[in-house]
């Protein structure tokens, strides 16, 4: 997930690792947690890789030290095949993943994100099925923890539905093709 984060964020302006931190506490807090003995290996094996290259190393006269990293067009191919990519995780992942996806989601397709969202409704309602169907405990906290669980899933349920009337309502409205004369 956190290649994927980075590899969108790069996309959008070329980086150093403190600042890549920080943009992703401030965008991704939420979804993704993050040490900078995370980022620096990162960086250092998608440059190896091909996927990122240095661009600048920043001096002390700039008022911040470190190597400042762009992506390159295998960084992102990568990126595109691992937002249109549907890995097999554990929920709390793919949940993750699926917000970090959305916050990239206006470098995507109008259909592509359908199918994101599309996808994501299903894992939600097919959890929501399997919640549902759990054994209730006598536990009073228990019970309040599995209510709670069913109430954020609810909830994203309502807000996947809100997104995807939205980007079919904008797909509709879209020329489909221009008639020549």
């Amino acid at each position: 997930m956190l290649k994927l984060a980075v590899l969108g964020l790069l996309q959008r302006e070329p980086l150093n690792g403190y600042r890549l931190k920080q943009q992703l506490e401030m965008f991704m807090s939420c979804s993704i947690c993050v040490n900078y003995g995370a980022i620096y290996p990162l960086l250092k094996r998608m440059e190896e890789q091909g996927e990122a290259m240095l661009c600048a190393e920043q001096g002390e006269e700039s008022g911040q030290c470190g190597k400042v990293y762009e992506i390159t067009s295998l960084g992102k191919t990568t990126w595109y095949q691992e937002m249109l990519a549907y890995p097999h995780e554990s929920w709390v992942n793919a949940r993750s993943r699926f917000f970090i996806k959305f916050f990239f989601f206006s470098y995507l397709l109008p259909k592509e994100r359908i199918q994101l969202i599309e996808h994501r409704l299903m894992l939600c309602q097919l959890r929501l099925a399997e919640k549902k169907a759990l054994e209730v405990t006598d536990d009073l906290y228990q019970v309040k923890v599995q209510k709670r669980g069913v109430e954020v899933i609810k909830s994203e349920i309502e807000w996947l539905v809100e997104q995807l009337q939205t980007e079919q309502l904008q797909l509709a409205q879209r020329p489909t093709s221009i008639k020549l004369l």
